[in-house]
């Protein structure tokens, strides 16, 4: 569906829910002290800010933020960041587990909804919104809203094609020929391909639609059911097909977000669970051309103001080699290159990279200090870490390996606040 300023829905009629309380284990150690949607990313940002930004471009600005694993800096963050406008009944709240419904947690995706029923029968709204809070990818929510309304679905779900590859570590919708999902299928060897495109499948993004009186009753039904694992993708939106309710698939690649160029294929959409997969992002961005566009101004990506100074390039002693340059970089407010070099690079607020430095490739979270002569490759540095001058970081997997955490890919994390000195 193409992009239209047509509305077939009201957007005060939309409550949205946003679930973010997951412990993002396959992302340690950068979750070891915060929730997976409080992870810094492209600099500046948290996780969390891509789909709030989603939303708010969007024109819907009444959203619950669902919080339960180390929430702290995930709440602060909304808190101070995302203000809205109480007049025009807009509001971003976070939401913390409460046990409400008994001594437990939240047990699964549906469960943190069912938990939180009293928001949405004090909101009454006519329908529900439920996204994931730790995808990257821009979308036109209002696109999905008409879709859902104009196919009397239900519950829609969003759907991203892939090669059906790469469609075996997802989950995976079956759908008919009107975009009917018929069937789920769980990280299967064999995805079913799309009709009529035999190469590709449709992956489900985790991001729904819900007719608010369907959702309330099929969360209470999964809450009896001793069993479920209490989760949307496994339980409840199979079910309602299995009950032959009128569940459909969006098709993400047809949603158009205004000022992105589609012209070399369907909408960036990455899962950025595992530090490989969360540092590759990050070196999407800084890319000549970016999938992944921080500089489009039609849909930006909102978080908070700060008073930091603009970032800082000193030195030019090319005699001695002293010279703060960066290539192919996004570099952050109140960052200072003081005679260093740095090389498809992503620097969060306030870095300084000191003299005969070298970076590449490399992810430097808030208050970052590098030591002069400090060589530092294929790296993901936490908040206000220290690195000692001459330090080799990034070279030696194998000696890296006995101090930090290495990915599978050759990726070196360090922990935030890490006393190096007595590391190296």
């Amino acid at each position: 569906m193409p992009f239209t300023s047509e509305q077939r829905f009201d957007p005060n009629q939309v409550l949205v829910m946003i679930l973010a309380g997951g412990e993002g284990k396959r992302l340690y150690p950068l979750t070891l002290d915060r929730a997976k949607p409080a992870v810094p990313f492209g600099g500046r940002y948290r996780i969390i800010d891509i789909v709030l930004s989603n939303f708010v471009n969007s024109g819907l600005a009444r959203i619950k933020v669902l919080t339960q694993y180390k929430s702290a800096s995930l709440e602060e963050h909304i808190a101070r960041v995302w203000r809205l406008s109480p007049m025009l009944d807009q509001y971003i709240e976070a939401i913390p587990a409460q046990q409400r419904t008994g001594k437990s947690w939240f047990r699964g995706s549906a469960d943190a909804v069912y938990q939180c029923l009293h928001v949405i029968t004090d909101e009454q709204p006519e329908l529900v919104a439920i996204f994931g809070g730790d995808h990257v990818y821009r979308m036109d929510v209002r696109q999905l809203l008409n879709f859902h309304v104009q196919t009397k679905a239900e519950a829609s779900v969003a759907a991203i094609p892939m090669p059906l590859r790469e469609g075996r570590e997802f989950g995976v919708l079956e759908v008919d020929e009107t975009g009917r999902i018929i069937a789920f299928h769980e990280k299967v060897e064999n995805p079913p391909s799309i009709p009529g495109n035999p190469t590709m499948c449709l992956a489900s993004m985790g991001n729904y639609i819900f007719n608010t009186d369907v959702l309330v009753r099929e969360l209470h039904t999964d809450a009896q059911a001793e069993t479920s694992k209490h989760d949307f993708g496994y339980n409840i939106l199979p079910r309602m097909v299995a009950d032959k309710r009128a569940v459909y698939a969006y098709d993400f690649a047809t949603n158009a977000v205004p000022g992105e160029d589609l012209s070399a294929g369907i909408g960036y959409w990455r899962d950025i669970g595992t530090v490989d997969a969360y540092w590759e992002a990050q070196m999407d961005l800084i890319e000549i051309h970016p999938q992944f566009n921080l500089y489009n101004t039609r849909w930006p990506i909102r978080t908070g103001v700060t008073h930091d100074p603009p970032a800082k390039f000193v030195f030019r002693d090319e005699a001695q080699a002293r010279v703060g340059i960066a290539t192919d970089s996004l570099v952050s407010h109140g960052c200072i290159i003081s005679g260093g070099r740095i090389h498809r690079t992503v620097l969060g607020v306030g870095c300084r990279i000191n003299s005969f430095s070298e970076l590449e490739e490399c992810v430097l979270f808030e208050g970052v200090r590098v030591g002069r002569h400090a060589r530092i490759r294929r790296a993901i540095i936490d908040k206000d870490v220290e690195i000692p001058s001459g330090a080799v970081i990034g070279y030696d997997l194998e000696a890296d390996r006995k101090r930090f955490f290495v990915s599978d890919k050759g990726v070196v994390v360090i922990p935030k606040r890490a006393k190096l000195e007595t590391l190296l």
